[in-house]
């Protein structure tokens, strides 16, 4: 299990990676455009984000 969760700690690092990589002034923009968003709708979209991945792991396991 261990080496599993390991695995999907590494994926999400290369994919968190690709988009400041590719385009770093866009991902500085998305970052100061984020820091506006006030904190419950924040929340929502955290919340919203985690069931989709729970739903997505639901269906491919």
């Amino acid at each position: 299990m261990w080496q599993e969760l390991a695995i999907g700690f590494s994926l999400m690092l290369v994919i968190e990676g690709i988009i400041p990589f590719l385009y770093p002034q866009r991902w500085k923009n998305m970052v100061q455009t984020l820091a506006r968003i006030d904190d419950r709708t924040m929340r929502i979209m955290g919340l919203i984000s985690m069931l989709a991945g729970t739903g997505l792991l639901y269906l491919v396991h």
